[in-house]
């Protein structure tokens, strides 16, 4: 399936040297198959705030590609905001990934200045017109915390509407919930580009665990035959990578624009799929 939609790849930011030695390997060895940018995560509240500047001007200026920082509203104040753009923008960063962010244990919804996605996105907007490229997220499936999915609907819009260029879905593993979720909000008027979050199956435990927190549902016979396998970790990855490949090809063919893979800041388990789909290098 050779095309030319862009791929990109995110990483989380290290808590030791050698966790972000490793990071740096990896995002060498995916440099080299031409992605289109890599994203850093942003933790709780800015909990990993200089973290994913370091990382992602490393990305940006030793690695060689497009870094693309994630930002949240939560914990931050707009000066704190507004500093952190002018060091992107003066750095040479040209993408953003604006979220509202997750509340650290304990946080209120009225730490920061901005308290939603939206609001963090007209911020971006009105300090730094169009200099930005800013994702925002999307969740095919609905966000955890939404009331109902057409309240989630309505506020992804408010979102899309409030200046942001394209999006990127939580991961998930039905197309249809994607298909269904693009179409549900064009009718809504959204036409920016939503691009596909792929999350690669590497340990079933940790997945379930992640799944159940986020709101991604793993489908039954998924789930059974990755319990059958127990602790056969090379089964459960070339399943992960047989399911993962088949859903990527329907949502190309269907005309998703792009991949997101979350790399868990490894490399093998999305290149698996990216040769799989023969992607252009």
């Amino acid at each position: 399936m050779s095309q030319t939609r862009p791929v990109s790849f995110e990483f989380f930011p290290t808590k030791t040297d050698a966790g972000h030695e490793k990071l740096l390997n990896v995002a060498r060895q995916l440099a080299g198959y031409g992605p289109d940018f890599f994203s850093c995560t942003y933790g709780a509240g800015g909990s990993t705030r200089d973290r994913t500047l370091n990382t992602v001007l490393q990305l940006q200026n030793e690695v060689n590609v497009p870094a693309a920082p994630h930002l949240s509203c939560v914990g931050d104040s707009r000066a704190e905001l507004r500093t952190l753009l002018a060091q992107y923008k003066e750095a040479g960063i040209q993408r953003i990934v604006a979220l509202r962010g997750d509340l650290p244990s304990g946080m209120g919804m009225s730490s920061g200045e901005l308290r939603y996605a939206n609001e963090l996105v007209e911020f971006i907007r009105a300090e730094t017109g169009d200099h930005f490229h800013i994702e925002v997220a999307a969740y095919p499936e609905m966000h955890p915390q939404a009331r109902n999915l057409e309240a989630d609907l309505a506020n992804f819009a408010q979102k899309a509407n409030a200046g942001a260029s394209s999006a990127i879905t939580q991961y998930f593993f039905n197309a249809d919930c994607y298909f269904y979720f693009v179409e549900r909000v064009q009718k809504l008027g959204v036409n920016i580009p939503i691009v596909p979050g792929i999350m690669p199956i590497t340990n079933y435990s940790k997945l379930a665990r992640f799944s159940d927190a986020c709101g991604a549902e793993i489908p039954r016979w998924v789930r059974k035959q990755l319990e059958a396998y127990g602790d056969d970790t090379q089964s459960i990855q070339a399943f992960g990578t047989e399911v993962i490949t088949r859903m990527c090809e329907r949502l190309l063919e269907g005309g998703a624009p792009g991949l997101h893979f979350y790399t868990l800041n490894q490399a093998e388990p999305s290149l698996a799929v990216w040769n799989n789909l023969k992607l252009p290098r």
